[in-house]
């Protein structure tokens, strides 16, 4: 060989051992890809990087002229090692369509012509019709050199039929993958059966297997990813439902209170008998609309629902209760039933009766990644080692406001007495 011929073929025989490396290595460590397919793709690569570095071998023994029984053991393992992902591919195939290996005449076949092929090669030791070493460490290919590779493009021909056949039964990814994986090889194997392309041979199956697990990993994260949000979407889904349950075990003694509120205004204050039956209806139908909701709502929407709740409770508390607005930001989206709830949980375990007036203060503003919602109390304060009905709606609060609009609840207490709420809400959702 000449100079150039040589660095070809060690070029080539160089990337197709790197290709095979950076497979075995990327497999190992690459996560979002199941068990079974991550120990077959270890093994597919394995036997792929044994037959790049034979084929490595082999260039390195022609070149200096090796012994020929060592390039001839070099060559045996080589090619026993070059053949084996093609049986490998159809019990892939196989797993991929969940069907019984051990039933299949597909695997039949395939294992038929494999072992054809392993005993031709057992042959080729003591007959040199198919091939030889010659005294100066040449290899020499024989007259009967074709009928060796034949059974390989049997192998892939039933494969690829059985590929088609199945396509119907994989995802539009694996069944390309799987075209790709054999087209490749099955050209290249075809060209060997007339020239010695062992390099030639090794790469395009490398290059193959490198497509074919791209393809698969990207699937099996689709997969996943579809998998997550459907877990998403049930906690969602749970979470509204403990949202709802929530409105439906309104506080009995919270309706009874507004009900005789309003049966005393009646005579007292009829003008503000009605404002409160107005109020109290308003928080109703708002709480029973946020029930039919199911994504992100204005936030004067919530708002809404918040003050007909608080005018409610003001008419009850009279002098013990007052609010402070600071709406300074008011287009951006957050889950039904968030800032309601959150007044509500202060003023039902935040509110000492026997500590003077409760104040509570609903601020908004607009920040640089999106809004802010702060509610703030001088109330008893919060403690995070504490259990109870108060940490479960808040609970709950963050969770919808964590999977409906990627938004975060922040609870602290205040100097000198009482409760912050901090709600976060990105620009994404306006």
């Amino acid at each position: 060989m000449n100079n150039w011929t040589d660095f070809f073929y060690f070029f080539i025989v160089g990337v197709a051992l790197l290709l095979s490396g950076m497979g075995l290595w990327f497999t190992a460590i690459m996560p979002g890809i199941d068990r079974w397919s991550k120990r077959f793709f270890l093994s597919y690569f394995a036997a792929l990087f044994v037959s790049c570095v034979s084929c490595f071998v082999e260039a390195v023994l022609i070149y200096f002229s090796g012994s020929s029984e060592t390039l001839y053991l070099v060559l045996a393992l080589e090619s026993i090692f070059l053949a084996l992902p093609l049986p490998m591919l159809t019990v892939y195939l196989l797993h991929c369509c969940g069907e019984n290996m051990r039933e299949s005449w597909l695997l039949r076949i395939v294992a038929a012509m494999w072992l054809v092929y392993v005993g031709l090669l057992v042959i080729t030791l003591f007959v040199d019709g198919f091939s030889y070493v010659t005294p100066d460490g040449q290899y020499v290919r024989g007259a009967w050199y074709p009928l060796l590779i034949l059974p390989l493009p049997v192998i892939l021909l039933c494969n690829l039929v059985g590929t088609i056949r199945r396509r119907k039964r994989l995802s539009h990814k694996t069944f390309l993958s799987f075209v790709i994986a054999i087209l490749p090889m099955a050209i290249a194997m075809l060209v060997h059966l007339f020239l010695d392309v062992f390099p030639i041979l090794d790469i395009c199956i490398v290059l193959s297997a490198l497509s074919m697990y791209g393809l698969v990993l990207s699937d099996q994260i689709e997969q996943d990813l579809r998998h997550q949000r459907e877990i998403a979407q049930h906690q969602l889904e749970i979470a509204n439902q403990s949202a709802n349950i929530m409105v439906l075990q309104m506080r009995p003694h919270f309706i009874y209170n507004t009900m005789t509120s309003i049966y005393c205004l009646c005579n007292q204050d009829p003008k503000l008998a009605r404002q409160v039956v107005l109020d109290f209806t308003t928080y109703l139908r708002k709480n029973f609309t946020a029930i039919a909701s199911t994504s992100p709502i204005p936030f004067s929407s919530e708002l809404e629902h918040t003050q007909a709740y608080l005018a409610v409770e003001q008419a009850q508390y009279e002098d013990s209760l007052f609010v402070d607005y600071d709406i300074q930001h008011t287009v951006f989206r957050l889950p039904p039933l968030t800032l309601q709830p959150i007044v509500e949980n202060a003023i039902k375990h935040g509110r000492d009766p026997y500590a003077g007036p409760f104040r509570i203060s609903i601020r908004t503003r607009k920040t640089e990644s999106g809004s802010e919602v702060v509610v703030a109390d001088n109330g008893r304060g919060y403690s995070p080692a504490e259990d109870g009905e108060p940490h479960i709606a808040l609970k709950n609060i963050q969770q919808r406001l964590e999977i409906m609009c990627g938004g975060h609840l922040a609870i602290s207490s205040k100097e000198g007495g009482g409760t912050v709420v901090t709600l976060t809400i990105p620009d994404n959702t306006e």
